[in-house]
């Protein structure tokens, strides 16, 4: 026990010695004291890329959110059952619940009266619509929300960390460097230099490493590319849905205004004209 103490306690000291020595050599650098290796434009234009990326589609990512569920508490609901890996209750909408408002006040006012009968009418229509929406939601969520939430919480994080791993690879490289330069005896270089090409190994195996996963990037594209057709696609059906759902609005017939005159007009007669 007292050894693996001792181990612990080294090893504790000589990560805060690593620390330390990265924090001195990266504030040096900053105040333009100390000299710092340049990563290939290669790398730094992948960088920038990726970057890019990840702030747009956390906007992105965001703005769909309030566009889906514009209720912030019901947000933070959704996000606490996809925490807890369990499934999100189907949420009745605005929409399905008017429908039934309207058919249970049908019943108590008589479904044979004018305004019963109408009631009953409007609130099937209602709860089409509504059950449009709640698909609509469903399916917007599934293939768009959840693979740009993946990449932010999956691909994004292993990205970062290994860019992280790579900053202090070259400032272990420059650290060394800087020793190689200050040192005076034959043994100090000597040991300096078997240092320093340890430390080029360490970070040129590192840049590949960060290379390879950044190049994945242009995956990420393709694969949003597809989930936002995907998105358009349930967008499009939606509101296809939508409008043929109240009444009179069916596909072979549109309201067509000229004037002050407005009323159904066939299709097949706009296409003509057309």
């Amino acid at each position: 026990n007292t050894d693996t103490m001792d181990f612990n306690v080294k090893k504790l000291a000589s990560d805060a010695g690593v620390f330390f020595t990265r924090a001195v050599q990266y504030t040096e650098e900053k105040l333009g004291q100390a000299e710092k290796t340049e990563l290939d434009a290669h790398l730094e234009n992948l960088i920038a890329r990726a970057d890019c990326t990840k702030n747009w589609t956390e906007k992105i990512f965001r703005q769909t959110e309030v566009l889906l569920q514009p209720n912030p508490s019901a947000r933070i609901e959704e996000f606490f059952y996809e925490k807890l890996d369990r499934k999100i209750p189907s949420r009745t909408t605005n929409a399905e619940l008017l429908g039934q408002y309207m058919q249970d006040a049908a019943k108590e006012f008589g479904p044979g009266t004018p305004y019963g009968s109408t009631l009953i009418t409007v609130g099937e229509f209602q709860r089409r619509l509504g059950g449009a929406e709640r698909e609509f939601l469903q399916m917007s969520a599934i293939n768009f929300l959840t693979p740009l939430r993946n990449f932010l919480e999956g691909d994004w994080k292993t990205i970062s960390k290994e860019r992280r791993l790579l900053e202090n690879r070259r400032l272990d490289l420059d650290i060394c460097k800087a020793r190689l330069k200050k040192a005076k005896l034959a043994e100090d270089k000597a040991a300096a230099g078997h240092e320093l090409r340890a430390a080029q190994t360490e970070f040129d195996r590192q840049a590949e490493v960060t290379c390879l996963l950044l190049e994945g990037i242009s995956s990420t594209h393709v694969n949003h590319l597809r989930c936002l057709h995907e998105f358009v696609e349930a967008q499009a059906a939606y509101y296809l849905i939508t409008v043929y759902t109240v009444p009179g609005m069916d596909p072979d017939w549109l309201i067509g205004e000229r004037g002050n005159q407005k009323g159904k007009v066939p299709v097949t007669y706009l296409e003509l004209l057309s």
